[in-house]
């Protein structure tokens, strides 16, 4: 048999792939031209994404070349490789077909998280039925139709008389080799392409177009496996003690540190308060509860009873999250940690005992500390997580005898709140730490039938849901106010991050603005306008339950004079993307690009800025490569 003749069953089946991808890829800049169009990145998108095409499968189909001379016509070796084509086939198909769903929830080609969530197969599963049911069947069934077809255009190497003589498979093999390495680097310079060759707009999810989902998949896999080396997003080049110096100096406790020790953000916070016995606290963590839904910050009105909350208690304007998933909130709110490129401390292996939480922080001052959740403590490993660092208790789905209502993400959070009123009921003259997690408001949206009126509209699922669980909120403070408790206790309520963060920006700032307001105790109303962020809430609750301690976070505690009206600042992570903001101004850093300073105010557009702040961009920088520099030393232990 013809040595190229033999090369006829993977060049088939990368034809017929590259064909599924750019067909794709027309239907996504069809389905989401209303984002494309202002580019003017048709082509662009178009003639790159026929480059990232070649170059997954250079990755995935080269070897297949170099293997078919050698094992044509050789039956075991010969069916292995025909295996190996159709599950390359269907990984692509059904990744690439699958795209719309990925997009519509985070605003990016599928990337870790599409892998990361596969080991809580219930809750995951549970919620793609629910809302993307009919898709997913019809993807899987192109998906398996195309590996049939594969294995089909393949059944000629099984052929005895498709063998290849040795010399003529080596002649080849050198080239099909080069071709190859040609097509996965898919350039002569220094670096082969990634992600950032292709970002040529302010509209991140354009920008991630030319791409295939294949490829940003595999490349985001890359990047976790990276990480867990020790490396992170390359946002650019600063000296450690510089990085060091900057953020203490912004945290405003440099003349508290010792910069050369091991924990060079340690430092002594007094509290601004004081009590006969420090207070209780409890922070009650509302899922994926936006400003977008919140009378009070100008939303839907769909949380009549945290609007209550807002005047009877601090209560922020311009609060930030940190990140787009709820261990990015756990880790800002429980151990004021900043945003990073790599996965939450919650899950990394280097942060798993010895980091600081409060939990630990108030363990040691005597606190009884405990996790209440209504769905299964291991999901995101905040069980270990919480064990290691300083909680004690942990309560989840399993510790329920008879709960009202059990949805695919857990108990209702009316029950998850009778649990914790009757918790922290038998507390007596015990302080103690809580932080409890609601669930309710998580896609699918199971809640229990009557508790509140269905919302009219597309967004009908997710804005009852949002009323549930504001209805669920209030009815406990309306039992917590009749308890003993209560007068003892300072409450945060604030959310882990908004339902949907998406936008044709960079960075969508504005899907990053969530509520927050800690009341109770002696509390009194106050409205703090400045920007803040998550990481800001720790040292306020010491301060305001009255524990002063030394800890290495570098928040603000918004108690204090200065910062009552502050400007302040926040740091946000966006997939890959991280944004630095002040009043008016965002800089944006974005992996093996230069920084971007844009003009930004609240509910507007980023807009270039014609005259960029030069500090400010080295703030921005800084804050960016402190938390794994924090990370890969171990500095930021109790």
């Amino acid at each position: 048999m013809s040595v190229f003749k033999s090369l006829s069953a993977p060049a088939r089946v990368a034809g017929f792939l590259l064909l599924v991808l750019t067909l794709s890829r027309l239907l996504l800049v069809a389905w989401y031209w209303g984002r494309v169009a202002p580019t003017d990145g048709t082509w662009f998108i178009l003639l790159q994404g026929l480059r990232f095409d070649l170059v997954l499968l250079g990755m995935l189909l080269g070897l297949a070349l170099l293997a078919a001379p050698w094992v044509s016509g050789r039956a075991i070796a010969a069916g292995a490789l025909r295996v190996y084509l159709v599950v390359v086939t269907l990984f692509v198909v059904f990744v690439e077909l699958g795209t719309v769903p990925f997009i519509n929830q985070y605003d990016a080609r599928p990337n870790y998280l599409y892998v990361e969530y596969l080991k809580y197969p219930r809750e995951v599963f549970a919620t793609l039925m629910a809302s993307y049911g009919t898709l997913l069947v019809t993807v899987t069934l192109i998906a398996l139709g195309s590996g049939l077809l594969v294995w089909r255009l393949t059944r000629r190497l099984t052929a005895a008389t498709a063998k290849v003589r040795w010399w003529q498979a080596l002649l080849v093999s050198p080239l099909i080799l080069l071709l190859s390495l040609m097509s996965v680097r898919s350039t002569l310079d220094h670096r082969p392409v990634n992600p950032s060759t292709v970002a040529f707009s302010t509209d991140s999810m354009v920008n991630q177009l030319p791409l295939n989902s294949p490829y940003s998949l595999l490349y985001a896999i890359y990047e976790q496996y990276r990480d867990s080396k020790g490396g992170a997003a390359n946002y650019g080049k600063m000296e450690a003690a510089e990085v060091l110096r900057i953020v203490v100096e912004k945290a405003g406790i440099a003349d508290a540190v010792d910069l050369h020790s091991g924990a060079p953000s340690m430092h002594m916070q007094t509290a601004t308060r004081t009590h006969e016995r420090p207070l209780n606290l409890v922070i009650i963590l509302e899922e994926s509860l936006g400003a977008e839904f919140v009378g009070s910050l100008g939303g839907k009105n769909l949380t009549p009873e945290l609007d209550k909350l807002a005047n009877e208690g601090i209560w922020f304007e311009q609060l930030y999250a940190t990140g787009t998933r709820s261990v990015r909130g756990i880790e800002a709110v429980i151990a004021g940690f900043p945003p990073t490129s790599k996965r939450s401390v919650v899950k990394l292996a280097e942060t798993q005992e010895n980091f600081f939480t409060i939990a630990g922080l108030l363990q040691s001052q005597g606190y009884q500390t405990s996790f209440l959740y209504g769905g299964e403590a291991h999901f995101d490993n905040m069980r270990r997580f919480f064990l290691n660092n300083g909680f004690q208790t942990i309560v989840d789905e399993n510790d329920y005898d008879d709960p009202q209502f059990l949805a695919s993400w857990g108990v209702s959070d009316e029950d998850l709140f009778a649990r914790a009123h009757e918790y922290f009921s038998a507390k007596g003259e015990q302080p103690f730490f809580s932080l409890v997690f609601t669930s309710s408001n998580h896609e699918p949206f199971d809640i229990p039938a009557g508790k509140v009126a269905t919302e009219p509209g597309e967004d009908s699922g997710r804005d009852t849901a949002v009323k549930y669980a504001d209805y669920a909120l209030g009815r406990f403070f309306e039992k917590a106010r009749m308890a003993d408790y209560f007068a003892n206790t300072v409450f945060l309520v604030v959310s882990d991050h908004n339902s949907r963060v998406y936008g044709d920006q960079l960075v969508p700032i504005e899907r990053f603005h969530i509520p927050g307001v800690i009341l109770g105790a002696d509390i009194k109303p106050r409205r703090i306008s400045g920007i803040t962020s998550q990481i800001d809430l720790l040292p306020t609750l010491l301060s305001l339950i009255g524990v002063s301690a030394r800890h290495p976070a570098i928040g603000h505690d918004l108690t204090t004079p200065e910062y009552f009206q502050g400007a302040g600042r926040a740091q946000m992570q966006f997939n890959s993307i991280q944004a630095w903001m002040v009043p008016g101004r965002v800089v944006v850093l974005q992996p093996d690009l230069p920084m971007k300073s844009f003009l930004y105010a609240p509910g507007g557009r980023l807009r270039p800025d014609p005259d960029p702040d030069r500090e400010l961009e080295k703030q921005a920088l800084a804050h960016a490569l402190w938390p794994p520099w924090v990370i890969k030393n171990k500095a930021y232990h109790p």
